[in-house]
């Protein structure tokens, strides 16, 4: 049967106001931003403008109010060519982020959301319209959790983006295929300070698992029941000037659920994430910086001549 998307994101969608600033403030201090820019944000969804620039189909199935910045938002899915058919619209307030961003690309965040409606656990069946890869964020789990069941019934690979200890995470930590979390995750979740070691602890939740360390690169640690076999280790980073860091790690879990659709081999699918996370690293706005297929290819060229 042949597949609706090679990507399916389902999760969480916000808008991101992104602040350039000289340092963090301290309290009862006021600064002044010298950049300001406006774009969506939001795990899943920003996986899923990823894995569409790479020139992956790509489907979002997630929240956006009907207010001005679900209707950027949405506008913004359309321009990357996401399709979004399973987006549901409401009263509720579209999700809000007020991001600080220092030169060394290093930022503060903090987000806005209220109670958002949740898409029904049928809004989607695999078996009629089957996905090459599926990504979540602990976001939409009324209908995560069934298509987990479903997807694991079928061979279809799933990821989880954990970049925070929470109740979403937490509910499908061992319910995906591949657990790729945030070193921060890492440490609060299993109490280890080394990233590799986090990412062997985590391995009793699923077959695979990285952990995403920033300018050191990330860990990771495979079972016998992966798909790429057993193993574990650490993959360098690409060297790059950081600019913003924000929605690096969306980008780099997009393009792994793409490469997945993809049928890569593990090294060749851990470099591919790992240029398309460096690369949203060298714009500010974590969609701005999301590059193109053509863009990632001639950037992995040019670290092999």
């Amino acid at each position: 049967m042949t597949s609706l998307f090679d990507v399916l994101c389902v999760g969480f969608a916000c808008y991101d106001l992104t602040f350039s600033v000289d340092r963090h403030l301290g309290a009862d201090e006021k600064g002044r931003a010298t950049g300001l820019i406006g774009c969506g944000g939001g795990l899943a969804a920003n996986a899923a403008v990823t894995a569409a620039r790479l020139g992956y189909r790509t489907g979002f199935a997630g929240y956006l109010g009907n207010d001005l910045y679900g209707d950027a938002h949405l506008a913004e899915f359309h321009e990357s060519g996401v399709d979004t058919s399973l987006v549901l619209r409401g009263q509720p307030s579209t999700s809000l982020s007020a991001i600080l961003v220092k030169p060394d690309g290093r930022r503060t965040l903090v987000n806005y959301r209220e109670e958002l409606p949740q898409l029904a656990a049928s809004a989607v069946d695999l078996s009629q319209n089957p996905a090459g890869a599926l990504l979540f964020d602990g976001h939409q789990r009324g209908l995560a959790i069934p298509l987990l069941a479903q997807a694991r019934l079928m061979g279809i690979p799933t990821v989880l983006d954990a970049d925070s200890v929470n109740e979403g995470t937490t509910a499908l930590i061992g319910l995906v295929e591949f657990l790729v979390t945030s070193e921060r995750f890492g440490r609060q979740f299993t109490g280890c300070k080394d990233s590799l070691e986090a990412a062997i602890a985590l391995g009793s939740y699923a077959p695979t698992v990285v952990v995403t360390a920033g300018e050191r690169g990330l860990a990771w640690h495979s079972r016998d029941d992966s798909r790429f076999g057993p193993g574990q280790g650490w993959f360098p980073p690409f060297a790059v000037e950081a600019v913003d860091t924000t929605g690096a790690g969306d980008a780099f879990h997009g393009a792994l659920a793409a490469g997945l659709s993809a049928g890569m081999g593990w090294e060749e699918l851990l470099r591919y994430a790992s240029a398309v996370g460096a690369l949203c690293c060298t714009k500010n706005g974590a969609r701005i910086g999301i590059p193109t297929g053509a863009e990632v290819e001639v950037f992995l060229r040019d670290q092999t001549s």
